[in-house]
């Protein structure tokens, strides 16, 4: 048995970085993808009209915050094997990851127009 929580504690204590290192390249990602959607949008702002400039920039926003988010959530799971199982921590998890799985749902719909089961709809009727 000892031997079996001795491995327990080596792997929390090998994933903790790992979570903590994803949760840097998540937010990295993000502050990323504002500065190169906002160099975009500047150069698309002299070659296109401002709509079709305004509406590619929050597309890259998006998907950017999108990207991120799921690395956030990806370091949240692997975060659940470093900390003590409570009835709390998981409730904590089960929140954090529900709020950024919405947004995740919400930025997504925002990106593409349409909810996603309706997505293989709208490109059948639009391939016509």
């Amino acid at each position: 048995m000892e031997q079996g929580s001795g491995f327990a504690a080596g792997l929390a204590q090998m994933m903790e970085p790992v979570a903590k290192g994803l949760e840097l390249f998540g937010v990295v990602v993000i502050v990323l993808s504002v500065v190169l959607a906002t160099v975009r949008f500047a150069i698309d702002l002299r070659g296109t009209t401002r709509k079709t400039a305004y509406d590619s920039y929050r597309a890259n926003l998006g998907r950017g915050i999108l990207l991120g988010l799921e690395l956030l959530v990806g370091a949240d799971i692997i975060a659940t094997v470093t900390a003590p199982l409570t009835w709390e921590s998981v409730g904590l998890l089960g929140l954090i990851v529900l709020i950024r799985t919405f947004l995740s749902f919400s930025l997504e719909t925002e990106i593409e127009g349409v909810v996603p089961w309706r997505r293989r709809a709208v490109g059948e009727r639009e391939a016509r």
